[in-house]
Protein backbone atom coordinates (compact mmCIF):
# COMPACT_ATOMS: atom_id res chain seq x y z
CA UNK A 1 0.00 0.00 0.00
CA UNK A 2 1.37 3.41 -0.94
CA UNK A 3 1.71 6.29 1.49
CA UNK A 4 -0.65 9.21 1.16
CA UNK A 5 1.05 12.54 0.49
CA UNK A 6 0.10 15.21 3.00
CA UNK A 7 2.17 18.13 1.69
CA UNK A 8 4.97 19.07 -0.69
CA UNK A 9 7.24 21.93 0.39
CA UNK A 10 9.96 23.75 -1.54
CA UNK A 11 12.50 25.28 0.84
CA UNK A 12 16.10 26.51 0.82
CA UNK A 13 18.68 25.95 3.53
CA UNK A 14 22.41 26.58 3.78
CA UNK A 15 24.35 23.39 3.07
CA UNK A 16 24.84 21.51 6.32
CA UNK A 17 22.86 24.17 8.20
CA UNK A 18 19.23 23.05 8.37
CA UNK A 19 17.68 23.78 11.75
CA UNK A 20 14.21 23.08 13.15
CA UNK A 21 12.02 26.14 12.71
CA UNK A 22 8.74 27.53 11.43
CA UNK A 23 9.42 26.60 7.78
CA UNK A 24 9.88 22.95 8.69
CA UNK A 25 7.03 23.01 11.20
CA UNK A 26 4.60 23.86 8.42
CA UNK A 27 5.73 20.74 6.53
CA UNK A 28 4.50 18.51 9.35
CA UNK A 29 7.54 16.23 9.47
CA UNK A 30 9.93 15.00 12.14
CA UNK A 31 12.19 18.08 12.16
CA UNK A 32 15.29 16.68 13.92
CA UNK A 33 15.29 13.62 11.68
CA UNK A 34 15.05 15.79 8.53
CA UNK A 35 17.75 18.20 9.73
CA UNK A 36 20.16 15.32 10.41
CA UNK A 37 19.49 13.69 7.04
CA UNK A 38 19.73 17.01 5.14
CA UNK A 39 22.90 18.13 6.89
CA UNK A 40 24.57 14.77 6.24
CA UNK A 41 23.58 14.86 2.56
CA UNK A 42 24.87 18.43 2.03
CA UNK A 43 28.03 18.53 4.15
CA UNK A 44 30.21 18.45 1.00
CA UNK A 45 28.51 21.60 -0.40
CA UNK A 46 29.56 23.97 2.40
CA UNK A 47 28.82 27.63 1.78
CA UNK A 48 26.08 27.00 -0.79
CA UNK A 49 22.35 27.57 -0.50
CA UNK A 50 20.63 24.27 -1.27
CA UNK A 51 17.02 24.15 -2.51
CA UNK A 52 15.14 21.06 -1.35
CA UNK A 53 11.74 19.61 -2.22
CA UNK A 54 10.23 17.80 0.76
CA UNK A 55 7.38 15.36 0.29
CA UNK A 56 5.62 14.87 3.64
CA UNK A 57 3.34 11.90 4.14
CA UNK A 58 0.39 11.58 6.53
CA UNK A 59 2.32 9.17 8.79
CA UNK A 60 4.90 11.99 9.42
CA UNK A 61 7.52 10.28 7.25
CA UNK A 62 9.13 12.22 4.41
CA UNK A 63 11.29 12.07 1.31
CA UNK A 64 13.41 14.91 0.03
CA UNK A 65 15.16 15.78 -3.22
CA UNK A 66 18.15 18.12 -3.29
CA UNK A 67 18.48 20.60 -6.14
CA UNK A 68 21.47 22.56 -7.39
CA UNK A 69 22.36 25.97 -5.99
CA UNK A 70 20.38 28.80 -7.68
CA UNK A 71 22.07 30.28 -10.75
CA UNK A 72 21.89 33.82 -9.36
CA UNK A 73 24.02 32.86 -6.35
CA UNK A 74 26.57 31.08 -8.54
CA UNK A 75 26.76 34.06 -10.91
CA UNK A 76 27.28 36.54 -8.06
CA UNK A 77 30.02 34.33 -6.63
CA UNK A 78 31.74 34.02 -10.04
CA UNK A 79 31.52 37.78 -10.68
CA UNK A 80 32.67 38.50 -7.10
CA UNK A 81 29.78 40.87 -6.39
CA UNK A 82 27.45 41.14 -3.40
CA UNK A 83 24.39 42.44 -5.20
CA UNK A 84 23.02 42.32 -8.74
CA UNK A 85 22.25 45.47 -10.72
CA UNK A 86 18.89 47.15 -10.13
CA UNK A 87 18.43 47.47 -13.90
CA UNK A 88 19.92 45.61 -16.83
CA UNK A 89 21.73 48.65 -18.26
CA UNK A 90 24.18 48.96 -15.36
CA UNK A 91 26.99 46.42 -15.38
CA UNK A 92 27.38 44.99 -11.87
CA UNK A 93 30.20 42.61 -12.81
CA UNK A 94 31.64 40.38 -15.50
CA UNK A 95 32.34 36.69 -15.92
CA UNK A 96 34.18 34.70 -18.59
CA UNK A 97 32.78 32.13 -20.99
CA UNK A 98 34.66 29.43 -19.05
CA UNK A 99 32.92 30.44 -15.82
CA UNK A 100 29.58 30.47 -17.66
CA UNK A 101 30.22 26.96 -19.01
CA UNK A 102 31.21 25.70 -15.54
CA UNK A 103 27.98 27.06 -14.02
CA UNK A 104 25.90 25.66 -16.90
CA UNK A 105 27.44 22.18 -16.49
CA UNK A 106 26.72 22.27 -12.75
CA UNK A 107 23.10 23.38 -13.31
CA UNK A 108 22.37 20.90 -16.17
CA UNK A 109 20.30 18.43 -14.06
CA UNK A 110 17.85 21.18 -13.06
CA UNK A 111 17.63 23.04 -16.38
CA UNK A 112 15.33 22.41 -19.30
CA UNK A 113 18.17 22.10 -21.81
CA UNK A 114 19.27 19.29 -24.10
CA UNK A 115 22.96 20.21 -24.16
CA UNK A 116 25.53 22.44 -22.49
CA UNK A 117 25.15 25.12 -25.17
CA UNK A 118 21.44 25.48 -24.37
CA UNK A 119 22.20 25.57 -20.65
CA UNK A 120 24.81 28.28 -21.27
CA UNK A 121 22.20 30.41 -23.06
CA UNK A 122 19.78 30.01 -20.12
CA UNK A 123 22.45 31.00 -17.57
CA UNK A 124 23.64 33.88 -19.80
CA UNK A 125 20.06 35.21 -19.83
CA UNK A 126 19.99 35.12 -16.04
CA UNK A 127 23.34 36.92 -15.96
CA UNK A 128 22.09 39.60 -18.37
CA UNK A 129 19.00 40.19 -16.19
CA UNK A 130 21.28 40.60 -13.17
CA UNK A 131 23.52 43.12 -14.94
CA UNK A 132 26.42 40.67 -15.25
CA UNK A 133 28.29 40.80 -18.56
CA UNK A 134 29.61 37.54 -20.05
CA UNK A 135 32.84 38.37 -21.89
CA UNK A 136 33.13 36.65 -25.27
CA UNK A 137 29.62 35.17 -25.38
CA UNK A 138 27.05 36.26 -27.92
CA UNK A 139 23.45 35.09 -27.67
Amino acid sequence: MSKKVAKICKLQFPAGGARPGPALASAGINMPQFCTAFNDATKDRAGDLVPVIITAYEDKSFDFVLKTTPAAILLKKAAKIQKASANQKEIAGTITVDQLKEIAEYKMPDLNANDVEGAMRIIAGTARNMGIKVEGFEM
